[in-house]
């Protein structure tokens, strides 16, 4: 019965199978394929270095004073910040390219089964990421900046505030990932509902301590970032619900993994 099953559900041809030289050579061809692909976005988008910086510096300039402007205590800061956010906003742009590279790796060792998750895992993460990114910027950035007392002369310094940028749009970024991980986890048999369930509360726990970590020290911001963290689990866990594979199920594809492998 196994021998039947093998040729749907194991990966592609063994006779396929390369050495691990072969392995490492295309590992270092497809990374070389991702840092190009990432130069080419930075160079087409090096002449407009300064209006990216401006555009991801327009939630604070809107809580300064007219006529302030951001502070660069550092001799090359103001060429060296607004390049290593192009750079950053490169990476975003070549991501999808940097995923199918990656995809295009481990493909040939993934069940089939597997593969048909692949490609709706990528697309959705892409657009979660994106999604995360932009409610940090028109949501979390505007409240940070319009916080800040009338009676404070607000005028941090570049480098520091972009540094903070981009470590906050990681952090949202990989915060509205939460859903997709965890129906992931249940489509590859590691998490039944009831168990997501049961975790539950360590998420919320665990959820504010992130937020601690990579928001500003104060409860409005952390909750900004927790608030989501939980309700999008427990988004991830209502899919489970109505599109998971039950504990029944799970089983079932462990068991038949099983026999496969023996």
């Amino acid at each position: 019965m196994a021998q039947e099953n093998l040729p749907i559900e194991a990966p592609d041809d063994p006779a396929n199978e390369q050495p691990l030289v072969s392995h490492l050579v295309e590992l270092r061809n497809r990374m070389v394929k991702c840092a190009i692909s990432i130069i080419v976005v930075f160079v087409a988008l090096s002449p407009f270095m300064k209006q990216i910086f401006d555009f991801l510096s327009q939630p604070l300039m809107v809580a300064l004073p007219q006529g302030v402007k951001l502070l660069a205590t550092g001799v090359v800061a103001p060429f060296m910040v607004p390049l290593k956010v192009t750079l950053f906003v490169a990476f975003l742009i070549a991501l999808p390219f940097v995923l199918y590279q990656i995809w295009a790796y481990v493909a040939p060792a993934l069940y089939r089964r597997e593969k048909r998750l692949a490609l709706p895992i990528i697309v959705s993460s892409i657009v979660m990421f994106a999604i995360g990114m932009a409610y940090c910027y028109f949501i979390v950035f505007q409240f940070i900046a319009g916080f800040s007392p009338d009676s404070v002369n607000f005028a941090p310094d570049i480098d520091s505030y972009f540094s903070f940028v981009l470590t906050m749009f990681l952090a949202f970024g990989l915060t509205f990932e939460v859903p997709i991980v965890v129906v992931v986890l249940n489509r590859v048999g590691f998490a039944t509902y009831e168990k997501l369930v049961k975790v539950r509360p360590y998420v919320v726990v665990g959820a504010f301590i992130l937020a601690a970590i990579f928001t500003p020290p104060d409860a409005l911001s952390q909750l900004l970032l927790a608030v989501p963290l939980v309700v999008l689990f427990q988004l991830g866990i209502w899919l489970v619900k109505i599109f998971g594979k039950s504990s029944e199920e799970i089983e079932e594809m462990k068991a038949k993994q099983t026999d496969e492998d023996e």
